[in-house]
């Protein structure tokens, strides 16, 4: 065989080998869900795992007046991401006339409910406050359980908003909630339909940390109760989340650090935010609103998802935000 068409085609061949290889690479490379993980503005997202799904639901970022309802969106990777639109609106929480925010979702016995603020309250006069619905799903439609709002008083200087709904090792329901500067916990009945005293009496804690402006979260790692909220002011470029660290729901919770924060290459005002942990996993996911470099306006809030990371001692390493966002992490299939 001639000696120039052998080594023709052995470089031909060797091309080839090197194409498919780059090829297969590439189709083996994880994709990442880039920020914001989904268009359109939107704000305080609470991220959860409910069977074979991440969920986010967040506050339809807008004028007050047009805050009338609240959207889904869901997973199976944090890549791809489905919107469920209006899984529950003031056609069916009659008391709610505006500024519906931050809802947070938990699964009970079945059925899941969704907490919420309504109406930015700002006196004891008012009608509005936290309130509930129930679902069959997590995508709704949720009705109103109570027809009024489950908590309709400032308490302890805590304007009644942004609560998020914990279950603690013991299975009792707790609820931080509070804006104003101040937090507090309650105890929530079984059916949540209202609250119950704690062993003392009281059916109000305030548990308000340094710097504590808004937007509570609370999770257990290791056996330590790390509690999380916002810092500065939600429309400008100083909001921010800081944490502290245990060993009871109820504190003392005595501020660690700040962990998120502007990033004047990326976005400014990240706040709000919540955590989703991968189970049977260190794996934590930090999910948060964020105001892009080039939009000014109040509303202009994008929901955003980066990992969150701890040192040796348990401490959270500062998040550094990415337009990437996070790489594909597929949940295994639930038998229903």
């Amino acid at each position: 065989m001639n000696h120039k068409i052998m080594r023709k085609g052995s470089i031909i061949l060797f091309a080839c080998l090197i194409g498919a290889l780059f090829v297969a690479q590439d189709a083996g490379a994880k994709k990442k869900s880039g920020n914001p993980i989904f268009p359109g503005w939107y704000a305080d997202p609470e991220g959860m795992i409910f069977g074979d799904r991440y969920w986010v639901f967040p506050t339809y970022s807008a004028k007050y007046e047009e805050q009338t309802f609240l959207d889904a969106f869901s997973s199976r990777d944090l890549v791809t991401w489905t919107k469920h639109e209006k899984v529950v609106d003031n056609t069916e929480v009659k008391w709610v006339k505006y500024a519906m925010w931050a809802p947070a979702v938990v699964e009970k016995d079945g059925k899941y409910y969704i907490f919420f603020a309504g109406n930015d309250i700002q006196n004891n006069d008012q009608l509005g406050g936290i309130g509930v619905a129930v679902a069959d799903k997590p995508e709704g439609p949720y009705k109103d359980l109570l027809g009024k709002p489950l908590i309709d008083k400032i308490v302890n200087g805590a304007q009644p908003i942004d609560q998020y709904v914990f279950r603690d090792k013991d299975g009792t329901w707790l609820m931080y909630y509070g804006g104003w500067g101040h937090c507090n916990v309650v105890k929530l009945k079984d059916d949540f339909t209202g609250i119950v005293p704690f062993e003392d009496g009281t059916l109000y804690r305030e548990v308000t940390p340094q710097n504590y402006v808004e937007g509570p979260f609370m999770f257990i790692r290791d056996g330590k109760y790390y509690f999380m909220w916002s810092e500065g002011g939600w429309g400008g470029p100083d909001y921010s989340v800081s944490y502290a660290i245990s060993d009871s729901p109820f504190g003392p919770f005595k501020r660690e650090a700040k962990i998120l924060q502007q990033d004047p290459e990326v976005a400014t005002g990240a706040g709000h935010h919540s955590i989703i942990h991968r189970p049977g996993s260190d794996k934590y996911y930090i999910v948060y609103h964020r105001r892009p470099l080039n939009e000014n306006g109040r509303d202009s809030r994008a929901t955003c998802i980066d990992e969150m990371h701890f040192d040796e001692n348990g401490k959270i390493i500062p998040v550094k935000m990415t337009f990437e966002g996070v790489e594909a992490d597929k949940l295994p299939n639930v038998r229903k």
